[in-house]
């Protein structure tokens, strides 16, 4: 059984802790909680942030999508600004920012991106190691 929880929010960083917010409770929902919620909850605050920062379409949203199916959850962060596609890059110590997608790659099983007709996603994915499975709800 699978199930998803998907919610938008306007393209501002003042946002993006609602986000955050947002993705932890329905993971609370489903039962996951501990790392993994962590990871998630991280993951998520990454990719929106770099979806409000470097998307320019203005009035914008940005779409947050959680997905469990069975063994694994995937994290989508879409955005209407489709030909800008994410890079890692090695940062500098001295550098304040560019180390989301290093972080993101570090606490997911894997993560990419795709374009679609008017948007692009950012998606990571994550295992459920048997102690999250045997704790996630097999009715959802």
């Amino acid at each position: 059984m699978s199930t998803t929880e998907t919610f938008r929010i306007p393209r501002h960083r003042r946002h993006v802790p609602t986000a955050r917010q947002q993705v932890r409770k329905a993971l609370a929902n489903w039962g996951v909680t501990d790392q993994l919620a962590d990871s998630v909850t991280l993951s998520a605050n990454e990719l929106v942030t770099n979806a409000v920062t470097h998307c320019r379409v203005s009035c914008a949203q940005v779409e947050v999508k959680l997905s469990l199916h069975e063994a694994q959850l995937v994290l989508e962060v879409s955005d209407p600004d489709r030909d800008r596609l994410p890079r890692s890059h090695d940062s500098t110590p001295d550098e304040e920012g560019g180390r989301g997608l290093a972080l993101v790659a570090a606490l997911a099983d894997e993560w990419g991106c795709r374009q679609g007709p008017y948007t692009k996603c950012v998606w990571a994915l994550f295992a459920l190691g048997e102690t999250e499975s045997a704790r996630v709800p097999s009715a959802l």
